[in-house]
């Protein structure tokens, strides 16, 4: 089982669920390393102390709150847990929401939770009494230093925690210019309906994956090959530039065309299936006719 981050356990009412929290992200991105340009030597970091100028090791370094200007106080991972030492060791359930309430922007990031010692009963309650009834169970949880507004929700067998952003942390749709005052005719929602239902598929989460990130390696592995390894691409010159200015498009045309096109996915015959059927069509055609002479 993956380490885990958290232990602690799930609060409602008098109920108690012993668990423990495990990242459920698992990002693939290319590790790069900063170099310096004059002989591509990497470009390291350094803790510099502000006072001495020296590096300072990690075995030296706390954390610490400025209480007033130049004034720290030390904190330890101890003292975070003594704020409050029950925050920092429960997922307390505050309320039961509609899931399908919650907009997607206020979902940041998700952990799983597995079922601690004695606690696979009370988890496996929880988990069937969420899909049972379409609710999310909204909750406090104190991760690593900060306390989180949280959602437990089921998926297959496991219980996910997704972190939420607060409220006051989400930017206003109201700060844009949108097209309030733009309207489709019913002509256009129909066609662009049909276009969503010639595309419709079910969700397999396995069939997309970062296709940018191939392109990126198959690059890198082509200036290596290239013996290109210390030259920086310089842009081309007379190369396109994005268009400016407005273009008036033809919404309806271009419905159209992207009807067509998915619908013809399913419905046309290969070109060889096509000449085949109709070679097979002449043939018996002129047996036909030799019959009757």
């Amino acid at each position: 089982m993956p380490r885990a981050l958290w232990r602690g356990a799930i609060t409602f009412g008098l109920v108690n669920i012993p668990v423990a929290l495990h990242s459920a992200e698992k990002r693939n991105k290319l590790d790069l390393t900063l170099l310096d340009r004059r002989n591509f030597a990497p470009v390291g970091y350094k803790r510099v102390n502000k006072r001495t100028g020296r590096e300072v090791d990690w075995e030296q370094v706390v954390k610490g709150y400025e209480y007033k200007k130049g004034s720290y106080v030390a904190l330890s991972d101890e003292d975070f847990k003594r704020a409050n030492v029950e925050a920092t060791q429960t997922v307390d359930i505050l309320a039961f929401v509609d899931a399908a309430d919650i907009a997607p922007i206020y979902f940041d990031t998700p952990y799983y939770l597995s079922p601690g010692k004695r606690g696979a009963k009370g988890y496996a309650l929880l988990r069937e009494t969420l899909k049972r009834s379409g609710k999310a169970a909204v909750a406090n949880v104190v991760i690593r230093t900060r306390q989180y507004v949280a959602v437990l929700l089921p998926m297959d067998d496991i219980l996910v925690l997704d972190t939420l952003r607060f409220a006051d942390e989400i930017r206003s749709a109201d700060d844009f210019e949108l097209p309030r005052e733009a309207r489709a005719s019913a002509r256009e929602v129909e066609m662009a309906l049909r276009l969503v239902k010639d595309m419709s598929e079910k969700w397999k989460p396995q069939k997309y994956h970062d296709t940018y990130r191939d392109d990126l390696l198959a690059r890198i592995r082509k200036k290596v090959k290239a013996g290109e390894t210390k030259e920086l691409t310089e842009p081309e010159e007379g190369g396109k530039e994005p268009k400016k200015g407005a273009e008036i498009i033809d919404l309806m045309a271009l419905l159209k065309r992207s009807v067509e096109k998915e619908g013809g996915k399913g419905r046309k015959r290969p070109a060889r299936a096509r000449g085949a059927r109709k070679a097979a069509h002449h043939r018996a055609g002129a047996h036909e006719h030799r019959k009757r002479a």
